[in-house]
């Protein structure tokens, strides 16, 4: 089961503007340049060496999706949307997919699916096999979102896990809020 729940997520971090960028530098931006839609393989170690990078933002918002996972789908503008809204004031935006990163099919699907929500924000895709995102992020559902502060320490998460605590999208944003309020 935990493999058929691995091609289920991706995390998205939002931080300052700041973007995750092949080269291992974060630059201030709102995603490419070029408008190009990226999806960057990443290990968990190399990902949370990403997460500690650039010590000048906020925080990083992290959302687990994958194209398997229709609620993560129906989400995702909502994750963008705060990237639009917060990114100038210390959020990054990061989207990392927990598609199998074994199965061509899924990330062909995963990239299919970055365009058309032209999402321009950095776009990881966790390379851990089927299922390892679950385990490296300690859940068993998806979506989940995760905050964490700029020496990549995780702040604040929201996952499915409790079926009696289920999270919205609008209660992590007002959590965001309320992070980059208490920080000015």
């Amino acid at each position: 089961m935990k493999a058929a729940l691995g091609s289920l997520i991706t995390v998205v971090l939002l931080a300052g503007g700041l973007v995750f960028n092949p080269g291992g530098a974060a630059r201030s931006d709102d995603g490419d340049s070029s408008g190009e839609i990226k999806l960057e393989r990443l290990s968990w170690s190399k990902f949370q060496e990403r997460l500690r990078e650039n010590q000048k933002i906020k925080y990083t918002l992290v959302d687990a999706w994958s194209t398997t996972c229709g609620p993560c789908k129906e989400n995702f503008p909502h994750v963008l949307e705060m990237h639009k809204k917060y990114s100038g004031k210390g959020l990054q935006v990061v989207s990392l997919s927990l598609d199998d990163p074994d199965d061509d099919a899924a990330i062909k699907e995963a990239k299919k699916f970055l365009k058309s929500k032209k999402s321009t924000i950095t776009n990881v895709l966790l390379d851990e096999g089927a299922g390892g995102g679950f385990e490296k992020l300690n859940i068993n559902a998806i979506p989940a979102v995760f905050v964490y502060g700029p020496d990549g320490k995780e702040v604040k998460r929201f996952t499915m896990d409790d079926t009696k605590n289920q999270f919205t999208y609008e209660e992590v944003e007002k959590a965001i809020v309320a992070l980059l309020d208490a920080k000015s």
